[in-house]
């Protein structure tokens, strides 16, 4: 096409086929998420100005494809010398607008402590849901149940250590700055290590130091539910509404929403608005951003956006300080050496150290027996005894993939290659021997997979290791690495 006295129409000819050649050039996934949004919006000999719906994807854009949009435009109109990325005026996009504070009904509403006081813990922390108030019309309302947000989990409360001191600090950075420190706060480990903790004692501090500040928590699970409600009684709009105006999002086990491919796309754009609009998101996981299976690409890219801190399982040290606080605050006199001898035998999370400490607990209340060596050994013989061969299912996954030379990811990939493939029956059996996991948790752990593939894959492995030799020496290599 000539460069020469191109009108609005040309140009416009000319964007259509430099987004129909990026979109064979980035794929459909990238095409969706990122560049389907831009518009033409006008230009002259020199520049071309196109527009975009929010300050997020304009910044993406600028980082990512301007360059190669330039060239692409240019193959067309080699007059061109830049590109510039505006975004598009609120009114016109669709942009959510927080709903009136007349007659709205919000997420939040001012939280009393949970002992006292008209509100209860749930103000804050329990989900909206919908209600039915008309035959077609509904509301966000805010339920009354005290179970989502814990008192006893604050910051106070929370025995800082090497393995979490990073998350920690994290927390308390987003809790009391007034403005965003970085978005999202992604905190990630294994069950029992700390995250809800952190992410309640980051709401009860917001509440008590800048209570006009609206707090949202919730688990991916509560979010998907919501959302398929609101899409069955046609009310999204409303919804969107509502959680894209709050001031602080919390979404627990954002893992729960994988493979989950309509609620992914709504918290993306929450994601997306929240941010734009400089609020707070903070993000828990089992897993970092870029191992989590099941979610797209460009979820997993904006996770990692911000601060992305990993806690680590207890060392001695933190565990030992935990019982110490522990027994300190439930005013039972236990001596050093047991819980010195606590804190080397239960080492898989927090939970269970607390678990061990409220049985003692109650045996000594209930039964009057001095807390000694023995007596914890004899009430906790069934908890000692899993704990002395507890291996973890990501510690077989680890342990594995490094022994074969693969990627952690491949152990959650859909990938049947055999080079992936018989690593990863190798971890679902080791799985299945050397830890108490069920069949159907394994299964989970290994990327969602039904537990009749982890029943395959271990009769497959003892069946290879009768006939293989090499295979056996390998696995049983492997069982001693982690066993010792």
């Amino acid at each position: 096409m000539s460069d020469h006295h191109l009108n609005f129409q040309d140009r416009q000819e000319i964007w259509s086929q430099v987004k129909a050649a990026i979109r064979r050039e980035y794929g459909e996934s990238t095409y969706r998420s990122w560049l389907r949004p831009i518009e033409f919006s006008e230009a002259n000999d020199e520049r071309v100005r196109l527009s975009v719906p929010s300050r997020f994807v304009r910044d993406w854009v600028q980082a990512n494809y301007l360059e190669r949009l330039r060239s692409l435009w240019i193959l067309h109109e080699p007059s061109i010398g830049s590109i510039e990325v505006i975004v598009r005026p609120s009114t016109q996009h669709n942009v959510p607008v927080p709903p009136s504070k007349q007659g709205a009904s919000h997420l939040t509403a001012p939280l009393e402590a949970a002992t006292g006081g008209s509100s209860s813990a749930a103000s804050l922390s329990s989900p909206a849901y919908i209600e039915h108030v008309g035959a077609s019309q509904y509301r966000y309302t805010v339920p009354t149940d005290e179970k989502q947000l814990v008192k006893r989990f604050s910051f106070k409360d929370f025995v800082v250590g090497q393995p979490n001191e990073l998350a920690y600090a994290a927390a308390r950075r987003v809790a009391e700055s007034s403005d965003v420190a970085f978005n999202p706060l992604f905190l990630y480990g294994g069950v029992g290590l700390g995250k809800t903790h952190l992410m309640h004692a980051i709401a009860w501090h917001i509440r008590e130091t800048q209570p006009e500040r609206r707090v949202a928590y919730l688990s991916a699970e509560k979010f998907m539910s919501l959302f398929i409600r609101a899409v069955r009684h046609r009310d999204t709009m409303a919804f969107k509404d509502e959680f894209r105006s709050v001031d602080v999002l919390m979404i627990d086990d954002i893992h729960f929403i994988g493979n989950k491919e309509s609620s992914q796309e709504e918290f993306f754009h929450t994601f997306n608005a929240l941010v734009d609009q400089n609020h707070q998101v903070v993000v828990s996981a089992d897993k970092s951003p870029s191992d989590l299976e099941g979610l797209e690409d460009r979820l997993k890219s904006r996770l990692g956006w911000g601060l992305v801190a990993d806690i680590h399982p207890t060392n001695y040290e933190l565990r030992l300080s935990i019982l110490q606080s522990k027994a300190e605050s439930i005013a039972l006199d236990i001596p050093p050496q047991v819980l010195e001898f606590l804190a080397h035998k239960i080492s898989s999370n927090v939970r269970e150290l607390e678990g061990a400490l409220n049985r003692i607990e109650a045996h000594a209340i209930l039964i009057g027996r001095p807390v000694t060596l023995e007596m914890v050994q004899d009430v906790l013989h069934d908890l000692l005894k899993a704990n002395d061969r507890r291996v973890t299912i990501e510690e077989i996954q680890k342990k594995v993939a490094e022994h074969f030379n693969i990627k952690l990811s491949e152990m959650f990939s859909p990938r049947r290659a055999r080079s992936v493939a018989r690593p990863r029956q190798i971890a679902m059996y080791l799985s299945k021997q050397l830890t108490t996991r069920s069949l159907p948790e394994i299964g989970r752990r290994f990327g969602n997979r039904d537990h009749t593939t982890v029943m395959h894959a271990v009769r497959k492995v003892e069946e290879l290791r009768s006939l293989d030799a090499t295979i056996d020496e390998d696995v049983e290599l492997l069982r001693r690495m982690l066993e010792n």
